[in-house]
C-alpha cells in the first residue's frame, strides 16, 4: 500500500483499508502514537476488557524472539472472534517479526506495532508501505489546527462550549504532545463542569504551558535511559523551535539536583524515597522516576554527566548551526549511561 499521508490519517482510522492487518504507527509524538494504537486495537475487537481479545505485547521481547509474534497472531481465541495485538515501541529492529505477518496475513487478527520517528530509509517503515496488508501511518506534533480540532471535540463530548477568546488562548498553550493536552482539556472541562460555556479566566485558572511538559520529559527520559521517550521528546521540542543550548540548559540544572541528592545519600543521609520526598518543588508525578534516577545513577556518573552537558551548552553557544546535534549527542550519552547501570541493576 501507499504510506499515509499526515492529512489523510483521520479519514484512514475513521474506515481502515480491510485489507491491512498489520498497522506500523509511528513518529515523534509518543502520546499520538499510542491513542492512535488504541483507537485502532479497540475497534477491531468485540470487547477491549477481554484479554483473549485484547493481547499486549512489549517490543523488546518481539525483538528477541521474532517468531513470538507470529504465533500470537495466528492463535486462535479461545471463544473465537478476532483479536487485536498491539506491541510497544523499541529501539530494536522489528522487522524479522513482521515479515511473515506480511508474506502470510493472519486471518482473524490485527497486529498495531507503534514505533517512534523512523525515517523514510527505516527497514520497518518500508517494509509496511510496500505491504499490500499494512498501513504505515504518522504521527506528526499537533499543529494549532489540529489542537483547534481536539479542544473542540473535547468540548462537544463534555457538552461544554467555549468561548473565543477562550479557545484562542487555549490552542496557544497547547504544546504538541497528544496525551498532554487531552489531559489539560479534561482538567479544564472538569474544572468548567456545570457552566454553560468555558471562560478565559477558566483557563488562565487551570491550564498551564505544556511545552514545558516537554522539558521534564526530556530529562526523565535521558537520566533515566529511555532512548525512545527521549527521541520523542527532543524532537518534538526541536520542531516547535525550541533552542536546544537552552534544553541542554534544562537537563544541566536536574543532574545537578540529582548531584546535591545523591551527595546526601551516599553520605547516609537518607534513601532515593525520601531525598524525593524533600523536594518540594517537583511535581508529584515526576517523583517516580526522579527516585529512579537516583537509584541509577552515583555521585561520580553525576558528576561526568553535568561536567558533559557544561561542556556541550558551551559548544552549542559557539556553534548554533550545530546546535541541535551537539544537544543531541549529549542528551544520548547520558541515556546510554543509564542504560548500562539499569542493565547492571
Amino acid at each position: 500500500m501507499v504510506a499515509v499521508k499526515a492529512g489523510d490519517v483521520e479519514r484512514v482510522l475513521a474506515k481502515p483499508d480491510p485489507k491491512a492487518v498489520v498497522f506500523l504507527i509511528y513518529g515523534p509524538d509518543t502520546g499520538l502514537v499510542s491513542e492512535r494504537a488504541r483507537r485502532l486495537t479497540e475497534a477491531a475487537v468485540d470487547d477491549a476488557a477481554d484479554p483473549f481479545q485484547m493481547v499486549r505485547l512489549e517490543g523488546d521481547d518481539v525483538a528477541a524472539d521474532p517468531l513470538r509474534l507470529a504465533d500470537e497472531a495466528n492463535t486462535i481465541g479461545l471463544f473465537g472472534g478476532k483479536r487485536a495485538i498491539r506491541v510497544s515501541a523499541t529501539s530494536r529492529n522489528l522487522t524479522p517479526a513482521l515479515a511473515p505477518l506480511l508474506a502470510a496475513p493472519p486471518q482473524d487478527a490485527v497486529v498495531v506495532v507503534e514505533a517512534g520517528d523512523l525515517p523514510r530509509s527505516s527497514p520497518l517503515r518500508a517494509a509496511c508501505e510496500r505491504s499490500a496488508v499494512a498501513l504505515a501511518i504518522p504521527c506528526y506534533a499537533d499543529g494549532a489546527r489540529d489542537i483547534a480540532g481536539l479542544v473542540d471535540a473535547a468540548m462537544r463530548d463534555h457538552g461544554l462550549g467555549i468561548e473565543a477568546d477562550a479557545r484562542q488562548t487555549l490552542v496557544s498553550l497547547l504544546g504538541g504532545d497528544r496525551v498532554a493536552s487531552r489531559a489539560e482539556i479534561d482538567k479544564l472541562a472538569l474544572y468548567a463542569r456545570g457552566q454553560r460555556a468555558v471562560t478565559l479566566a477558566d483557563v488562565h485558572a487551570v491550564v498551564g504551558d505544556v511545552s514545558a511538559l516537554a522539558l521534564d520529559a526530556v530529562s526523565d527520559a535521558a537520566f533515566g535511559g529511555d532512548l525512545a521517550a527521549l527521541d520523542g521528546a527532543f524532537t518534538r521540542l526541536m520542531r516547535e523551535g525550541f533552542d536546544a543550548g537552552v534544553l541542554l540548559g534544562f537537563v544541566l540544572r536536574h543532574g545537578l539536583m540529582l548531584a546535591q541528592a545523591r551527595i546526601a545519600i551516599e553520605a547516609g543521609n537518607g534513601s532515593p524515597a525520601s531525598q524525593v520526598e524533600g523536594m518540594r518543588t517537583l511535581h508529584f508525578r515526576r517523583k517516580a522516576a526522579v527516585e529512579r534516577h537516583l537509584r541509577l545513577w552515583t555521585h561520580a556518573n553525576l558528576t561526568r554527566a553535568v561536567r558533559d552537558l557544561g561542556t556541550a551548552v558551551a559548544a552549542t553557544r559557539r556553534n548554533p548551526a550545530l546546535a541541535e546535534a551537539l544537544a543531541q549527542k549529549a542528551l544520548w550519552a547520558i541515556a546510554l549511561t543509564a542504560r548500562r547501570a539499569a542493565a547492571r541493576t
